[in-house]
């Protein structure tokens, strides 16, 4: 054939557009049969029973189908015939474009044949894998096309909506219906289509038969010439990595197995006739169990093939070839691919540890870096393909690599460096072209003895484009781009193997030597991410979902690859390579497929989190439990051994296990014996060494941070250990003390403060975000906290039964004491052990000023809650009260009006309770105040000072406003803005002010002349040990001081003068006591006289002085010394 028609038919160009666009269509089928195997996807048409009758008439009647004579069965896709035709469109036309496809294969598979041309995959590789590549796609194609169970329904459907709408069917139906029918036994049909191919298929796979050899070499063979190492030879370490076949090196033995397979399944009649070819077909029988379509569309060949052959005369050795080779797969290929892995994932590891260390030599080993990834890769893709499809074997283990982590970190590695490096690569080879390359180039052309014009110019342009180069176009940053030089020298490829060419590629293999080495060393520069894309993409795991997380987890509890376990969410990077531009209908799926990546990136990351803060965790709780161990109630064993050894000399008991002393666990005798924190430890090292080898991870166009993950994950787990410490039991309402609490938190604080020299993590910010959550009632998530834990506890156990007097306030110990009274009290914890100043400090550490503060308005709701009903009685009782207030100074009237009063008792119960309260909250901030001034010095001394310079004629609203910030920072106040606020929100709907202020004055009335009853209880008695009475009633004081100020506030009236009115008017009802002749009623008359003491030194209203006028302090006097002298001493 003359050269004019070679250059013609542009078999470089048909061969380039054709396996692109098969491609597309490859996927456009496999998306079509994935959406109709699918019930959510398929169409509904497909489904709805009024379509049953329709589908069944056109499977049966394809490809003659009538649309007008059959219109019993078609009436439905006559009424929704342009729903049909929209929905359907799609899967029609890509139909069409496989009949399409399929007519441009063969016209140019015929022209090849036509054309004689030469194939060598070692001289033009691109000619020959392109020819092959092809040859595959269209197989591939049709069999995918088979495996559509609903196709003769989709088109017929289509066409009969198609000529129902427009009077005629679609122009390619009939073409098209013919080649459907053709092809329901694809493979009878392609190897009667393909026998005029055998030769140029058979040459081109045979061109194979030594490569497919090396790269199936035994394991043992590649450890003996040191495969992929760099430091086997340091002589030659500097020396450039080239090869006579350099694309051949790094090409997928995955693709030479689907070559070999397919082809030699159409062009079956070479098995029986070239020895050579059935050598080549059996080594690729043994080599796997399934190859792959596309994606995780597999075909298990063995059986195909068998099948296939057994209805064919003369294949009886053939067949017997695949039981011997299926046998010997299913024996041999676990191990054998098992062993490919441990030794490529040490082999990896070192290539990568010494390109990282040296990343000069990623310029003249970057081929070993493209074989490396392409090895791996290969065995990567067989073990996934094998573990989703041979689920019938006997040892499923042989199909799960518990420690394939490593080889796909070392993977990631080798591309992180070939990007990162990118420059070093392209300096070395940009010198590479353009001082070697193109004058070999050059040095060849002139030596060529017959060289055509258009082959001449193509070569000459090659040696001119390489000799330009320069090293400042690198160190400018241009964009390199040899695509054109590249499609060249394809077209020269495809001039030169047609026989009778001038130039002839079969008796020039030099010249495509030297071209294939020197386009390797062009995509170095243009093109080397889609080289590394390639030859390293492990995309595939996006369609195993299910092997992916298998193998994910199966490694995760190996404890040397969890360093390695990061590598599963890189690789959800890699799925972005999955969409292809010709498959619109993919693209429209494109945010479905990022979703599914960034899920199974972010399940990735929050496994592996979870795993490290499982390790913190328990290091914490180790911690914590060493820390507890020095709690000073653990002392008293010591304490009491030590004290009977000075006493005497005791012997142990037999049996008796020797407690050991806290630090004997940091005693070693050996140093091999390894400790469970020691374990700890190193899982946790190993983990974020792994999440710190990547900062972040780019999911399509997603930027995913690790550590965010791992901080997440901290603080959710420290939350939780935090309300853990607390051990709240609601049944028995047993909760741990707040010092106790507060030492794990800091033993916990350390702990994690520690993370920081595993991991770059901001473990401030985590521990700060997690102890301001729970200074609220709810965390983020909506859990409780410790503030809501403890705010129940105190209001709900201690102060519900100090209530009760089971427990009473002790202001000489400033803490609440158990009442010793009752004997069986039923209390389960020691009052004191949770209210003493420490506690009250540490539980002001834990929770906080904003703990506080939602504790005191818990408190203050409480307080409200009480006043609310004490108002009630006074309305009650308000006549008498008015007449009490108006002849307190008649004796006579008061006894009369006095007994009058109804629920006495319960006015001065209320008010205890509400004592006890406020006592409470002012213990609280008390510590809180402490815990600033410790703390933050710098802050309190102005709050203190601003609080100072507070006078009663500053305006009561700035007086309020800096009474509420010094009390949220514990400072006492002689108005509590809370009480203000809480007592303010009381007002009675339509009551006007005038009478809210009345029955404020009535209730200060109501407990002055109600305290002389006080003296008939016998637990009002003054204890001087204990600094108060058995019954809360010393708590008076500061429930009249502090809800008189808040209610006169309110009111804005003069507080002072108020309380001075309820100083006398008390002083006046107990002074009747001096003359009451009934002893019982007066039993604890100067306890009682006691508590009108108590109330002056609480308010900073009243003073001594004050109560001189209307109460004589001799009697107050008299009071102390009688009760100090009846009061007893208390014993041990």
């Amino acid at each position: 054939m003359s050269r004019v028609i070679a250059y013609q038919h542009k078999l470089a160009e048909k061969l380039t557009v054709l396996n692109e666009r098969g491609n597309g269509v490859l996927i456009r089928i496999y998306h079509i049969k994935k959406t109709c195997s699918d019930a959510k996807t398929k169409p509904h048409f497909l489904t709805e029973k009024t379509m049953e009758s329709a589908i069944k008439y056109i499977n049966r009647k394809f490809p003659n189908i009538d649309a007008r004579s059959g219109t019993q069965h078609l009436g439905p896709i006559q009424r929704d015939k342009s729903e049909v035709i929209k929905s359907l469109v799609n899967f029609y036309f890509t139909f069409v474009d496989v009949m399409e496809f399929r007519d441009h294969v063969y016209e140019l598979l015929n022209t090849i044949d036509a054309c004689q041309c030469y194939f060598d995959i070692n001289v033009n590789f691109d000619f020959t894998k392109s020819y092959l590549d092809l040859i595959v796609t269209y197989t591939s194609v049709i069999l995918m096309l088979s495996r559509i169970e609903d196709r003769k329904a989709l088109i017929g459907m289509y066409n009969c909506a198609q000529e129902m709408s427009t009077g005629s069917g679609d122009s390619s139906f009939p073409r098209l219906g013919q080649m459907i029918v053709e092809y329901d036994h694809p493979l009878k049909k392609m190897t009667e289509e393909f026998v005029p191919h055998t030769k140029a298929v058979t040459d081109a796979l045979l061109s194979v038969y030594m490569l497919f050899a090396r790269r199936n070499l035994p394991v043992d063979q590649w450890r003996s010439c040191q495969l992929l190492s760099l430091i086997s030879s340091p002589a030659a370490m500097l020396s450039a990595a080239s090869s006579e076949t350099m694309p051949c090196e790094y090409l997928s033995i995955d693709v030479m197995e689907r070559w070999i397979i397919i082809g030699f399944l159409l062009c079956h009649s070479t098995l029986n006739l070239n020895p050579q070819c059935l050598e080549l077909w059996k080594s690729a029988l043994r080599g796997s169990l399934c190859i792959s379509l596309i994606r995780d569309e597999v075909l298990h060949f063995h059986k195909v093939t068998e099948d296939f052959f057994d209805n064919m005369k003369g294949y009886g050795k053939r067949i017997a070839d695949i039981k011997e080779c299926r046998e010997h797969a299913l024996l041999n290929n676990a191990i054998l691919h098992r062993e490919r892995r441990n030794f490529l994932r040490v082999a990896v590891k070192e290539l990568a540890q010494v390109l990282s260390d040296k990343p000069g030599l990623l310029g003249p080993k970057a081929l070993f870096v493209f074989m490396a990834l392409s090895f791996s890769r290969d065995e990567v893709y067989w073990l996934v393909r094998h573990a989703e499809n041979m689920t019938k074997v006997k040892n499923p283990e042989d199909y799960m690599d518990t420690h394939l982590a490593e080889l796909l970190f070392s993977l990631e590695e080798l591309r992180t460096l070939m990007r990162k490096y990118t420059q070093v690569i392209q300096r070395y080879f940009l010198q590479y072209l353009a001082k070697f390359d193109a004058l070999a180039l050059g040095d060849y052309i002139q030596n060529l003895s017959v060289c055509p014009e258009e082959e001449s110019i193509i070569m000459s342009s090659f040696v001119n484009t390489l000799s330009t180069l320069t090293i400042k176009q690198v160190q400018d940053g241009e964009k390199f781009d040899f695509t054109g030089l590249r499609l060249d020298w394809f077209r020269l490829q495809a001039y030169s193997s047609v026989t009778k060419a001038p130039l002839n590629l079969r008796e020039s293999q030099d010249l495509g030597r030297l071209m294939n080495m020197t386009v390797f060393h062009t995509r170095m520069l243009d093109s080397m991410n889609e080289l590394i894309s390639e030859t390293g993409d492990l995309s595939i795991f996006c369609f195993y979902p299910r092997s992916f997380d298998k193998i994910f987890h199966y490694n995760l509890e190996k404890s040397d690859m969890l360093r390695y376990v990061i590598a599963f969410p890189l690789i959800c990077s890699h799925f972005v390579n999955c969409i292809h531009e010709l498959c619109p209908e993919e693209r429209k799926h494109y945010r479905l497929l990022e979703r599914r990546s960034l899920d199974m990136c972010q399940k990735f990351l929050e496994d592996i989190s979870k795993q490290a803060g499982s390790c913190v965790m328990e290091i914490c709780a180790e911690q914590r439990n060493l820390s507890d161990q020095l709690l000073p109630k653990h002392s008293a064993r010591t304490i009491s051994k030590a004290r009977n050894k000075k006493i005497k000399k005791q012997t142990a008991k037999k049996g008796e296990p020797e407690v050991e002393k806290p630090g004997t666990e940091s005693m070693r005798k050996d140093r091999i014996i390894v400790t469970n924190m020691d374990k700890l430890h190193l899982a946790l090292t190993e983990l974020c060494t792994g999440l710190n080898s990547y900062p972040q991870i780019n999911v399509f166009n997603n930027i995913v941070i690790p550590m965010e993950f791992l901080a997440e994950e901290l603080e959710y787990r420290f939350k939780c250990a935090l309300v853990k410490m607390v051990k709240f039991n609601s049944a028995t309402q047993e909760i741990m003390k707040p010092s106790e609490v507060l030492v794990g938190m800091k033993t916990y604080v350390q702990s994690l403060s520690s993370i920081e020299h595993y991991v770059n993590i901001d473990m401030a910010r985590v521990i700060n975000q997690t102890l301001l959550q729970q200074t609220q009632p709810l965390d983020q998530h909506g859990d409780q906290t410790m503030t809501t834990l403890y705010s129940n506890w105190y209001l709900e156990s201690l102060l519900r039964q100090a209530s009760s007097c089971q427990i009473i306030h002790c202001p000489a110990m400033k803490c609440f004491v158990s009442n010793s009274l009752p004997k069986d009290d039923g209390l389960c914890f020691n009052p004191e052990e949770y209210s003493d100043i420490s506690e009250m400090q540490a539980l002001s550490e834990l929770i906080g000023p904003y703990g506080i503060k939602f504790l005191g308005d818990n408190l203050m709701w409480h307080v409200s809650c009480q006043v609310n009903e004490l108002k009630k009685l006074v309305v009650e009782n308000m006549d008498i009260l008015v007449q009490i207030r108006a002849h307190y100074s008649n004796p006579e009237q008061m006894g009369a009006l006095f007994r009058k009063l109804t629920s006495i008792e319960n006015v001065l119960k209320r008010m205890t309770i509400i004592g006890v309260i406020l006592t409470f909250r002012s213990m609280a901030q008390e510590g809180l105040r402490a815990v600033l001034s410790q703390h933050c010095p710098f802050l309190m001394a102005p709050i203190e000072c601003l609080k100072d310079i507070v006078t009663a004629d500053t305006d009561i609203k700035v007086t309020l406003g800096v009474f509420e910030l010094a009390t949220a920072a514990g400072i006492p106040c002689d108005i509590d803005p809370a009480l203000v606020l809480a007592l303010g929100n009381l007002k009675t709907d339509g009551s006007p002010p005038e009478e809210e202020y009345k029955v404020a004055c009535l209730l200060l009335v109501f407990v002055a002349v109600s305290l002389p009853i006080l003296a008939m209880d016998s637990n009002s008695f003054y204890k001087k040990d204990q600094e108060g009475y058995m019954n809360n009633i010393h708590c008076l004081s500061k429930a009249i001081i502090q809800v008189a100020a808040a209610f006169f506030t309110i009111h804005c009236k003069n507080i002072e003068q108020h309380l001075q009115e309820f100083l006398l008017i008390a002083s006046t009802s107990l002074l009747q006591l001096g003359q009451e002749m009934d002893k019982q009623l007066a039993k604890n008359r100067d306890s009682v006289f006691l508590l009108l003491h108590t109330i002056v030194q609480e308010s900073s209203f009243l003073t001594v002085d004050m109560l001189e006028t209307c109460f004589p302090y001799v009697l107050l006097r008299n009071a102390y010394r009688d009760v100090f002298k009846a009061s007893p001493f208390p014993t041990e």
